[in-house]
């Protein structure tokens, strides 16, 4: 295992967006969920930019619906893990991707209080580095999501954010990464 850092890495860094799906997006208040699907797709753009891999979950499709489409256009290359359980972990094509090489998972996604909460939890057990990325975590009740992070955090997980994340993958202020970037987040 690479030695162990507060700060994300690109080079060890791997982004996992959970359940951003169209029905499920429904049900949250349109303000934070047009604020959280814009943190996603920044995270996702960077991640392409920085080539850091990016994979993404979807809970129950045919229930849920697909990714959102402002996003989707985002995931072409990344692998698709469909799944019927909360925590991503217990889905067997979902652990097939992660790699010894990239322990530090970047999570982003919905619903806080239970498929990003249940996959941060399982793995903080394991031999990962889990960044829970704040801004662009949801739940349809905002105490949920508040609850679900402090569970993270005592999880040993580390909460950050957008753009914490970005300029620690990013580490200099200069080159065409540095510009694309800077274009996302104003």
């Amino acid at each position: 295992m690479q030695p162990i850092t507060h700060t994300s890495q690109r080079n060890l860094s791997h982004l996992i967006i959970i359940d951003m799906q169209g029905k499920l997006a429904s049900a949250m208040d349109a303000d934070a969920m047009q604020s959280t699907s814009k943190n996603c797709g920044i995270l996702l753009q960077a991640a392409q930019f920085l080539e850091v891999p990016a994979l993404y979950t979807e809970q129950y499709p045919k229930g849920l619906g697909v990714t959102l489409a402002e996003l989707a256009t985002h995931l072409a290359s990344a692998p698709k893990v469909e799944k019927t359980t909360f925590s991503c972990c217990d889905e067997p094509k979902f652990n097939r991707h992660l790699t010894s090489d990239r322990p530090q998972l970047v999570l982003a996604g919905m619903e806080a209080h239970i498929c990003v909460l249940q996959t941060a939890l399982s793995l903080a057990g394991t031999n990962h580095q889990v960044f829970v990325v704040e801004d662009a975590i949801i739940s349809r009740n905002p105490a949920n999501k508040t609850n679900a992070i402090q569970r993270m955090r005592e999880a040993g997980c580390i909460i950050t954010n957008t753009e914490s994340v970005v300029f620690e993958w990013l580490k200099v202020a200069e080159g065409d990464a540095f510009k694309q970037i800077s274009r996302l987040i104003r």
